[in-house]
């Protein structure tokens, strides 16, 4: 079931792309793939994007309502829930983004695996309609034009290690894959000065002082900038040069994106809230809590004035 709602559609969409296209150069096609896939995805990219700004512009807010709390969590977790509601924060909203993206690299790793292994794949799994275009005919005649490099530089049936040593073509893609994943992370990370890492805040805590939960997964978070390129590395660099492509163009334009999100004008960013709800004003805050001058003093001043009269 899933192949056939999954990595067949997925698949194909590749295909098509690569049977339409000048030259018919399958790395091209799964950069022409990749773009469009990210393109598809831009407005739930947008607003995970929006978020992670909007999260690191309330770090001083957060730590006011850290001083505020005085180490009850309880009523810690309470205002920071009201504050997320407030700046129309979904805590949920990166899963969201998150799903289809490992849904569709799946897709295309199990596509991508049928070429790798049998050439002819590229006809043989693709729809029927694709199976009768010219070039299609073609290559099932003649398996050989099936141009399966990246401009003729790169095989990309290869992967960066394997039993003939290191492939340096495919492996320059594998480390470029793992550079911009970490330019990626460290772009939505909150900017916080003076942030302890996560070695000094074990350390304190081993000494006596109570670690603050808030820092302790702030820091973890920082830690995942480098754990995730590794864990990119490790897992393409087994792997053929396609799947590493992808991974590595996905990165590239999802940087794109970021920067463009990221540098918006923040009064634009807050009219795209989820919720569409402005922070507190004067005019939102009940009557009880607004603070009005006594009037004792318009009397006190009648009096002085009677008094100098006299």
């Amino acid at each position: 079931m899933f192949t056939t709602i999954f990595v067949k559609p997925i698949f194909n969409l590749l295909v098509f792309i690569y049977t339409i296209l000048p030259g018919h150069n399958f790395g091209l096609a799964i950069i022409i793939f990749t773009i469009i896939i990210r393109l598809l995805m831009w407005p739930l990219v947008k607003r995970q994007l929006h978020q992670a700004k909007v999260m690191r512009q309330i770090q001083p807010e957060l730590k006011r309502i850290k001083k505020e709390a005085k180490g009850n969590r309880q009523k810690e977790a309470q205002l920071q829930m009201e504050l997320y509601r407030e700046r129309g924060i979904n805590p949920f909203a990166s899963i969201v983004t998150l799903i289809p993206q490992i849904i569709i690299l799946i897709a295309l790793f199990s596509g991508l695996n049928r070429v790798v292994h049998d050439p002819h794949a590229i006809v043989n799994f693709a729809y029927p309609g694709l199976q009768h275009m010219a070039w299609m005919q073609q290559v099932a005649h003649n398996i050989h034009l099936f141009d399966n490099t990246l401009f003729g530089v790169v095989n990309l049936t290869k992967s960066a290690l394997g039993k003939g040593g290191v492939y340096w073509p495919a492996m320059v893609i594998v480390i470029a894959s793992a550079v911009t994943q970490y330019y990626m992370s460290k772009q939505l990370m909150p900017q916080q000065k003076n942030a302890r890492k996560l070695r000094d805040i074990l350390k304190a805590a081993g000494e006596g002082q109570q670690a603050d939960q808030a820092e302790v997964n702030a820091a973890v978070g920082r830690g995942t900038r480098f754990l995730f390129p590794a864990f990119i590395f490790i897992f393409t660099v087994n792997y053929a040069a396609a799947l590493s492509l992808y991974w590595f163009m996905g990165n590239l334009v999802a940087v794109i994106q970021q920067y463009i999100v990221l540098r918006e004008d923040e009064t634009e960013m807050e009219a795209l809230a989820e919720d569409g709800k402005p922070t507190k004003d004067v005019k939102a805050i009940p009557e009880a809590e607004v603070i009005t001058p006594p009037k004792k003093t318009k009397n006190k001043k009648k009096k002085s004035n009677k008094r100098r009269k006299r």
